[in-house]
């Protein structure tokens, strides 16, 4: 069974192309025209990713993602914004609000449905890893904290290998980066923030779409290589 997307936008043209585009890539496609339509659908069906425009009659994007925010049923579902507000005070009230990834227009329909895929990969292998111990992939992030440890004894690694990159992080997001550079396993960052396991598996998540990267070890030397946070001495 394909994945079932839910798209919220005002602009007709946009919206069938959009549309047409996700469905021949292998999705399955409901659409809406503004938020309070965009919350109907969602209590018709449970899509697994929802991609919204921000600047909509009646009920705007941010409106919208504030009623699946605060609905518990809703919290973890995915959520691209995907508008022509591109400004970094915009892309970061995005995030503020909770989406996952943040989207200018005009855009790359390829670009697109390579950052759905990504999302939706990274929340199943969340999701899968957040059981017991013996849980496969949770052993394999173990392996990762492992690594990630080992890294931190090895002199002058971290040190910047380029100019600086310049990633619009929010607060939350930069403290979860530095304490999985110190290792720390998702239960503990939850306790460490006072907030639970299912946020801090977003936020990480958030980070692999935002740097690029496909594992914690990978997050970890590409933060500390790109000057992302101070370089930690041994």
């Amino acid at each position: 069974m394909s994945d079932q997307l839910l798209l919220v936008d005002d602009e007709p043209a946009l919206r069938s192309a959009v549309q047409a585009y996700l469905e021949e890539s292998g999705f399955t496609v409901q659409t809406a025209t503004n938020g309070n339509e965009g919350w109907e659908m969602v209590q018709r069906f449970t899509p697994d990713l929802v991609i919204s425009d921000v600047m909509m009659p009646q009920a705007d994007g941010y409106q919208f993602l504030k009623k699946l925010r605060d609905d518990v049923r809703f919290q973890a579902l995915p959520v691209i914004f995907l508008t022509a507000r591109g400004m970094t005070g915009d892309r970061i009230t995005g995030y503020d609000a909770g989406c996952d990834a943040y989207i200018s227009k005009p855009f790359d329909p390829d670009e697109l449905v390579a950052i759905i895929k990504s999302i939706l990969t990274r929340q199943r292998a969340a999701q899968a890893g957040s059981g017991d111990v013996e849980n496969p992939d949770v052993a394999e992030l173990a392996r990762q904290i492992k690594e990630i440890k080992a890294l931190l004894t090895q002199k002058n690694v971290f040190q910047p290998s380029g100019p600086p990159v310049n990633i619009d992080f929010t607060p939350r997001e930069q403290s979860v980066l530095e304490l999985v550079v110190d290792g720390l396993m998702n239960k503990e960052i939850a306790r460490r923030l006072e907030t639970s396991v299912r946020n801090v598996e977003k936020y990480v998540s958030r980070l692999f779409t935002k740097t690029g990267t496909n594992s914690r070890t990978e997050l970890v030397r590409f933060a500390l290589e790109h000057g992302l946070i101070p370089p930690r001495s041994v």
